[in-house]
């Protein structure tokens, strides 16, 4: 028998365990895993890994904020989270005041419809106007957004009632809610009093967002949630003050999960001290921090209190930066990109330094964000699942650099990364969308994917 695709000689890695097959592909799932299997199109991969292409739960494509908008629309974010190994990414809705959720959604699909190269879910939030549209959770649910986003900062910030009732209509459906977990209260004081002292530099920034605070947030998070019997996954997590609440609640029993991303697994608070624009690159919140909280963190993720790495992409242009700079810290945009280095980056510094197995990169960047958040046919090598896979190339090195990205930013701040293993093919719902470097799909041809 000849399938579609075989993917030959490789060894083939999962969350579970490691070893040497064939895989052969008959139209988007996987049909076999066995010994020399034949297909019409081969390819080879001895001498590389071949692993679950990874989801990135966290992402913020052409995402307006204020007078700005995210540089990556959901083409050129999606075009480079294929080049980096990323086969599903999860964006946000965020319905306006006087839109239902369907709407809202509806909305927000046609905004990807046309341009998404992989496939993508939606987090469905719930903003102080959505209190009065609690009744519309279980339409969302069913329309296919499994999972919730609520903030404890900004604009959308809901006060301890409102994520009560919130994390209570989320959990009568069985979703998942997804929190921004921040004191909004302390931060707008520290930020007023930095201000009042002529403190406007971008190196004000982490300082006026504490991590006892996030610590403080977190923990209050978990705590409603417990009160409202749910679920909770906190994103974005930056500091060991953060971790240590979560790690408690995990003893306890608890159903709280986390992720961190690779700038704080990677970049420390320096960066701030950095001359003019340079300086407010790396604004996003929760801020990047020391390099202490940085070795936390990777403790953190050999010992699976936190879950998941994901990106938070968003990544503003210079010129975006740069404008809010000239007001003061408060006004840059914030955000950053990862989308493509995550997966190939997480193996470096995490398998290749032996801070954990490849069996556990992919858990943490395929395996379990596929689990929880509903993507109940991705996330891992087997028959009847969704063919998205990645040959993965453990020789191969990428400098990283604007150039060598296919990122939108004119600027990244890993700029002068090597970064060893880099993926050489990837392979979404059975077609080859990237191979030794070329592009080979057409804008549009991600689908939806209905969450459960």
């Amino acid at each position: 028998m000849k399938f579609d695709l075989v993917i030959k000689n490789g060894t083939v890695v999962t969350a579970e365990t490691t070893y040497q097959a064939d895989i052969g592909i008959n139209g988007r799932q996987i049909a076999a895993l066995a010994q020399n299997l034949a297909g019409r199109q081969e390819i080879d991969a001895a001498g590389k890994l071949v692993t679950p292409g990874a989801i990135d739960p966290h992402v913020h494509l052409q995402m307006p904020i204020g007078g700005y908008v995210s540089a990556d629309d959901f083409f050129t974010g999606t075009r480079a989270a294929a080049f980096g190994g990323t086969t599903a990414v999860v964006d946000f809705v965020e319905p306006q005041a006087d839109e239902t959720m369907l709407d809202a959604l509806a909305a927000r699909q046609a905004e990807a419809e046309d341009k998404a190269v992989i496939d993508y879910g939606l987090h469905m939030t719930i903003g102080p106007t959505e209190i009065d549209k609690l009744a519309q959770v279980p339409d969302a649910f069913e329309a296919g957004c499994a999972s919730f986003k609520m903030y404890m900062a900004y604009g959308l910030r809901l006060n301890d009632g409102e994520l009560l009732q919130a994390l209570q209509a989320v959990r009568a459906v069985d979703g998942l809610t997804v929190i921004h977990a921040e004191n909004w209260d302390v931060i707008t004081t520290l930020i007023t009093q930095n201000l009042a002292a002529g403190r406007t530099q971008p190196r004000w920034h982490p300082r006026s967002r504490p991590a006892p605070m996030e610590g403080e947030a977190v923990g209050r998070a978990i705590d409603l949630a417990t009160l409202a019997d749910a679920p909770l996954y906190v994103f974005h997590v930056s500091c060991g003050d953060a971790v240590q609440r979560i790690a408690a609640a995990q003893q306890r029993g608890l159903p709280i999960y986390a992720e961190t991303c690779p700038q704080y697994l990677l970049l420390d608070d320096t960066l701030f001290e950095r001359p003019g624009v340079r300086g407010a690159l790396p604004v996003c919140a929760p801020p990047i921090r020391t390099k202490a909280h940085q070795e936390q963190l990777w403790t953190a993720l050999t010992q699976n209190t936190l879950n998941v790495v994901s990106t938070d992409h968003c990544p503003f242009d210079r010129t975006d930066k740069a404008q809010g700079l000239a007001q003061n810290f408060s006004k840059i945009p914030g955000g950053v990109s990862s989308i493509e280095i995550r997966f190939p980056a997480l193996y470096n510094f995490g398998v290749r330094t032996g801070r954990f197995s490849a069996n556990r990169w992919v858990e943490m960047c395929c395996t379990t964000p596929a689990r929880l958040f509903g993507f109940s046919r991705k996330g891992h090598i087997a028959v009847g699942y969704d063919a998205d896979l990645v040959v993965f190339d453990p020789a191969a090195e990428l400098a990283v650099s604007p150039a060598t990205l296919h990122e939108k930013a004119d600027w990244t701040l890993y700029e002068g990364l090597t970064i060893t293993g880099w993926p050489a093919v990837t392979i979404s719902r059975g077609e080859v969308i990237v191979q030794d470097g070329e592009f080979l799909a057409e804008p549009g041809r991600g689908q939806f994917v209905k969450r459960n």
